[in-house]
């Protein structure tokens, strides 16, 4: 399967999947996305004290906490990042990760779960360069592209 076709997939199933499955989804590929292991390469000077603060918070109370609380932790970390533009690929996954989750919690638009969705296929891109031709050709894509189906596909719930 070609990267394109990969998306377009994913963007059908969750345009078609129920709102249970969707935010089941979501739960999962954001706590996924913020996992500690992640945040481990920062380097000191990327983020001030506060914002590698907020940063774990968010991450480990993704699931509790509140898109205002959540918008404040960003604007913390946003506030905080001492880099221009070479932030840790781990620690750019998480802050992207939790931005897309906030902006589901507040407004509840489903493209913000397919933005997980990407990120989440990215993240295991990153970790075993998939082939763009053949993108579930490694054994991690294709267990990440049938976990995405498998919450998200009709009778999920």
């Amino acid at each position: 399967m070609k990267y394109s076709e990969l998306e377009a997939d994913i963007l059908q199933l969750i345009v078609g999947a129920t709102e249970g499955s969707v935010r089941a989804f979501g739960e999962e590929t954001v706590t996924r996305l913020v996992r500690p292991e992640l945040l481990r390469g920062a380097a000191e000077d990327e983020l001030t004290e506060e914002a590698r603060a907020a940063l774990t918070t968010a991450c480990v109370n993704v699931l509790t906490i509140s898109a205002a609380e959540l918008h404040d932790e960003l604007a913390t970390i946003y506030d905080g990042i001492l880099v221009d533009d070479d932030l840790d690929p781990g620690v750019l996954t998480a802050i992207s990760a939790l931005a897309h989750w906030q902006s589901y919690l507040e407004q509840g638009r489903r493209g913000e779960l397919y933005e997980l969705a990407v990120r989440s296929i990215e993240d295991i891109d990153h970790e075993v360069s998939a082939d763009l031709d053949d993108f579930l050709a490694t054994p991690e894509m294709a267990a990440e592209y049938e976990r995405i189906r498998r919450l998200l596909a009709p009778g999920a719930e």
